[in-house]
């Protein structure tokens, strides 16, 4: 069947891409290669409001077949990127190279040498996309993306925390600052300057949750012996499709290495389990959150991977 496009337009459009991030994600078999709907909420709230000030009519592009959603692409922040999303039954080379025009024209960003570039993610696996990059001029490169998955109907180890830790949801009122400076200092290598701008000015953590998906039981934190934030992660569980997303993950360096993180990832697996929720994912790029998801969640996983053309 005709696609046609046409740009992201209203609120409408963000419920009508939640509901069609649902449909295929079950069509897909629970595999990512379209987007969970909690990566939908997480880019609109954070990586393109917060990062990079920008609202889904600027950045979501979206095809339709009789009055349907059939395809979406958008970056995971702002321009220079992009992630398509397909239905199975529209999935055509003629759609993919639609698609890949449109983000050429609209997504395209310029680097600091004043040269147009842009990154279309892919599955390893899925041969009609990267065949149709590789014609069109993209070359893999090596940031790769790696998938992880939990079967949830499957037993989950219990993991206890280090001595003197606590493991619990995110309290009320100051504590969202304490949260807040420690996300500066677990994404940035323990930077003071950006821990404090953050807890200064906790708007970015508000903006998050006001996300439909956002649970405060789910906004799960460790607490360190002397009080503070010593890890973090957020789950997004969808009750439609019975699965979750985690997102962010993190740890605070002073406290790296104790075994803190398992101990509050195996912490949200258990939870999860008890909503009656299928399947888990969680993502990572380096090799110390990979061992960590690897050895938590699971063995299982994909790989997307980045193909870049300037």
């Amino acid at each position: 069947m005709e696609t046609t496009y046409r740009p992201y337009q209203s609120e409408d459009d963000y419920w009508r891409m939640r509901a069609f991030l649902r449909e295929v994600f079950v069509l897909n078999g629970f595999r990512e290669r379209s987007w969970h709907v909690a990566r939908l909420e997480y880019a609109r709230w954070h990586t393109c409001l917060n990062c990079h000030n920008l609202t889904l009519d600027q950045v979501a592009h979206l095809w339709e077949a009789d009055g349907e959603l059939a395809a979406i692409a958008m970056p995971d922040g702002g321009p220079g990127e992009a992630h398509f999303m397909i239905h199975p039954a529209y999935d055509t080379r003629d759609l993919q190279e639609d698609m890949l025009a449109v983000v050429e024209d609209k997504l395209v960003a310029t680097n600091k040498a004043g040269r147009r570039e842009l990154v279309v993610w892919a599955m390893e696996d899925d041969e009609r996309r990267t065949e149709v990059l590789a014609d069109h001029g993209y070359t893999c490169k090596g940031w790769v993306e790696t998938q992880h998955r939990r079967d949830l109907s499957l037993p989950i180890p219990e993991v206890a925390p280090p001595v003197g830790y606590t493991l619990r949801a995110l309290g009320d009122g100051l504590e969202l600052l304490e949260r807040c400076y420690a996300s500066g200092l677990g994404f940035h290598k323990g930077d003071i300057k950006i821990a404090v701008e953050n807890r200064d000015d906790p708007t970015w953590y508000r903006n998050i949750q006001t996300a439909p998906l956002y649970r405060r039981d789910l906004d799960l934190v460790a607490i360190a012996p002397d009080g503070s934030i010593a890890s973090f992660c957020t789950i997004w569980f969808d009750d439609v499709t019975r699965s979750a997303y985690f997102e962010p993950v993190a740890t605070v360096p002073a406290h790296q290495r104790r075994g803190v993180s398992r101990a509050l990832l195996t912490e949200g697996l258990h939870r999860l389990q008890r909503m009656g929720c299928r399947w888990a994912f969680v993502a990572g790029f380096e090799h110390g959150p990979n061992r960590l998801y690897e050895t938590t969640v699971g063995p299982e996983y994909g790989h997307y991977r980045a193909w870049e053309k300037t």
